[in-house]
């Protein structure tokens, strides 16, 4: 019997409501018993009645204890009918206070085995009217039901995301090996070239998906220092430049005078450059034009790398950052030569920093500018 009460929420706000009820019954008796003579008194006295019948009342017995008894009989039919009564009413409450709390015990167990489309219902929602602390505790289950099925649907997004990537290389790299069995291609330079080149995507995709790994699991350890935002930028663009130089594409830097030190980890700021860099690159065709500019704003920096490339439709802006997604559907990896997450570690990376990433474009044709800020040093706040 004791572990079925403890084992049950409604028994046990059942058996506090009793126990209430109790104690406030044995403190009602008690003060009823205590106050009634003295209040008796004063009542009859302001009735002039005869003091013979106030000593000795009715068959002996003073008025005073025959109205005791009275009261205390009275008391206890109506204590049975309140207990009774209230008994019923507490369990009904019981009842309904754990109500929601049973439901969501039952549809957490369905998400545990998988079921991630479960949903705890929210009366205040259907009925209109402000949510009590059960149904915030409601929403709030309900809010992370939806975060673990978003998570669930990314991870399985993402091994078939991994699954094509690496399938693509692996398949030319066996077509070409089984070629070079067959004698139906030749051993020449040119073929052994096309391998490597299908291996070194291969090898730059595992290593992003480890890079991607570390940052988003919170393993990444930032070395951070007051650095000057310029010499990051042009590090990177002295890195990048045979790559612009090869599709005689212009890069310009813009810097506003006196930029304020920003506290980062260079080498992390320098990957983000980099890849942000290599997107313009390449979506961009030959002779066009790409601009860093740096600015300050009011507590932290501002770099913008613009290009007049193949631009960003509005529906796709939402999801550039996404792992493995392509704005330009008809393009392969291999023509984009990007592993497809550099923007989603630019993006970790960033926000690791405490800044903020997004991109913007006019549409297809009209180019796209990629926008990152980072938190300024604290000597320069």
């Amino acid at each position: 019997m004791i572990n079925q009460i403890r084992g049950h929420l409604v028994w046990k706000i059942f058996l506090s409501y009793i126990l209430v009820l109790f104690v406030a019954g044995l403190v009602l008796t008690m003060i009823l018993n205590l106050s009634i003579g003295t209040l008796f008194q004063r009542h009859v006295e302001r009735m002039n009645l005869p003091m013979q019948l106030l000593m000795y009342g009715v068959r002996g017995m003073r008025l005073g204890d025959n109205v005791r008894m009275a009261m205390n009989e009275a008391l206890i039919y109506s204590a049975i009918a309140a207990f009774i009564t209230a008994a019923i009413a507490s369990l009904i409450l019981s009842r309904r206070v754990t109500a929601p709390v049973n439901t969501m015990m039952q549809v957490s167990q369905r998400i545990a085995k998988g079921d991630y489309s479960e949903r705890v219902p929210v009366t205040s929602i259907e009925n209109n009217y402000d949510a009590d602390e059960l149904d915030q505790l409601a929403i709030s289950f309900n809010q992370m039901a939806e975060k673990l099925e978003q998570t669930e649907n990314m991870r399985r997004q993402l091994i078939a995301d991994v699954s094509h990537e690496l399938r693509t290389p692996l398949t030319a790299i066996k077509g070409s090996m089984e070629g070079l069995m067959d004698h139906v291609l030749p051993a020449n330079h040119e073929t052994f070239h096309s391998i490597y080149l299908e291996a070194d995507r291969l090898q730059r995709l595992v290593e992003d998906l480890q890079e991607l790994s570390r940052v988003e699991s919170g393993r990444l350890s930032l070395k951070l220092n007051e650095v000057n935002i310029e010499s990051i930028i042009n590090q990177a663009a002295k890195q990048l430049k045979t790559s612009f130089d090869k599709k005689n594409i212009h890069l310009s830097k813009i810097f506003e005078k006196k930029l304020p030190r920003v506290n980062v980890d260079k080498d992390r700021i320098l990957q983000v450059m980099i890849n942000l860099l290599n997107n313009a690159l390449q979506f961009s065709p030959e002779n066009a034009k790409v601009t860093i500019t740096v600015s300050k704003m009011e507590r932290e920096i501002l770099i913008s790398i613009q290009d007049n490339g193949i631009g960003i439709q509005t529906s796709d802006l939402n999801h550039i950052f996404e792992r493995f997604y392509r704005a330009d559907k008809s393009r392969s990896r291999a023509e984009g030569g990007g592993s497809g997450i550099g923007l989603t570690i630019a993006q970790s990376l960033v926000r690791a920093h405490g800044g903020r990433i997004w991109a913007e474009s006019d549409g297809l044709g009209k180019g796209s500018t990629f926008n990152f800020t980072l938190p300024l040093s604290n000597s320069n706040k």
